[in-house]
């Protein structure tokens, strides 16, 4: 059997910016039938054989700018184009063709059976056709800082949270890191977080240990310093959302008041939920009291998820199985100086489904209490 007949084709074009591509450019996929130096009519064409002989007829074409005759799909078309040197031929001087208004669609031609280009051209008529690629693009200016502010719960915060769960001194499957991640996620749902899940994700994380040498290699001059041994261990990261949202809520306090009216608590998985709330305190008055009922009927917690805009939620699980999360000092500090100072105190609260909303609050989009460490404050 002999070989498939071929077609001088445009296999592909240099421009790296296919959405710039339009109809009177030679695309991928068009079957050059022939090249003329001016727009006549289908006689004044002289055929195109084959690629190596079109690239030579082009060389000694006297002027810069010709005019080809191709078949895309049923239509045959002319296209307007200018000669140009192909510079990715280095044995010898070939010569192609690039679209008249845009220097850089630059075509690479070939011989090419016609099923190949009848593919080539369904790509193309993909990109080019408006019906696919949607219409054009514009730059419009947006204001960011707004948008962040007015958005965000916090400066340099963001509404998704993750946990980080190391793998334990001399495990080596990461199938039993994600057992403990997705049991961690599951035991603060359980307890009544309102956590949505978000994804899960592998993480490298080059860990370091100091080591000191030996009295045999300090003999022997080998080592008179401590070395650092360098390991690579592979975590897994949890990426959730802290409720459907998150409620800002302000607690102001009035002149007398010695503490704002909330006892916290922190829960087995590391989160810091609203306890108690005393009558007509200021946390009260930011509406506290309602949402714990609303939450205690549900057998939901009334969680935390920042406190003046940082986050007090746990952050990483060590290798050692640790929780690493916010000082519950820290955080009984940050209140008592605040009533001290008589000063305006901002709580972000998780919101789970169909919560009712509280008419002073603003939201951001996005059952059992371990009452070993209850702080009044």
């Amino acid at each position: 059997m002999g070989s498939a007949q071929t077609l001088v084709c445009v296999k592909r074009v240099k421009q790296e910016e296919p959405e710039e591509w339009d109809e009177s450019m030679p695309l991928p996929g068009d079957i050059i039938e022939g090249f003329s130096e001016n727009d006549g009519d289908g006689k004044l064409f002289t055929p195109a054989k084959g690629r190596s002989e079109l690239s030579s007829q082009l060389g000694k074409m006297k002027v810069e700018t010709i005019w080809v005759k191709v078949r895309r799909g049923d239509a045959t078309l002319k296209l307007r184009v200018r000669v140009v040197a192909d510079k990715s031929s280095m044995l010898q001087r070939r010569y192609t063709i690039r679209a008249a208004r845009d220097d850089r669609h630059v075509a690479v031609l070939g011989d090419l059976t016609l099923e190949q280009c009848t593919t080539l051209q369904e790509m193309s008529r993909r990109i080019v056709n408006v019906d696919f690629r949607g219409f054009s693009r514009k730059e419009v200016k947006y204001d960011w800082k707004k948008t962040v502010g007015t958005y965000l719960p916090g400066q340099g915060s963001t509404v998704v949270s993750s946990m980080l769960f190391m793998p334990f001194q001399g495990e080596y499957y990461i199938e039993a890191t994600i057992s403990r991640c997705m049991a961690w996620f599951s035991a603060a749902v359980s307890s009544g977080a309102p956590l949505v899940f978000v994804n899960i994700q592998t993480e490298q994380i080059v860990t370091s240990e100091k080591t000191n040498p030996t009295a045999k290699e300090i003999c022997r001059g080998k080592q008179q310093n401590t070395s650092t041994s360098v390991e690579l261990v592979q975590g897994i990261r949890l990426w959730f959302l802290p409720g459907v949202e998150e409620v800002s809520l302000e607690m102001i306090p009035e002149p007398g008041e010695t503490r704002f009216g909330m006892e916290i608590n922190r829960t087995n998985e590391g989160f810091i939920c609203v306890f108690s709330v005393t009558k007509d305190s200021a946390a009260d008055r930011a509406g506290l009291q309602q949402l714990l009922e609303q939450a205690d009927a549900k057998m939901h917690l009334l969680v935390i998820s920042r406190l003046e805009g940082k986050s007090v939620m746990p952050s990483s699980v060590s290798s050692d199985g640790f929780l690493h999360c916010c000082d519950h000092n820290e955080i009984q500090d940050t209140l008592t100086s605040a009533i001290e100072g008589m000063n305006i105190i901002q709580l972000h609260i998780m919101v789970w489904h169909n919560q009712t909303r509280l008419e002073n609050s603003q939201a951001v989009a996005a059952a059992s209490y371990s009452l070993a460490t209850v702080v009044m404050v």
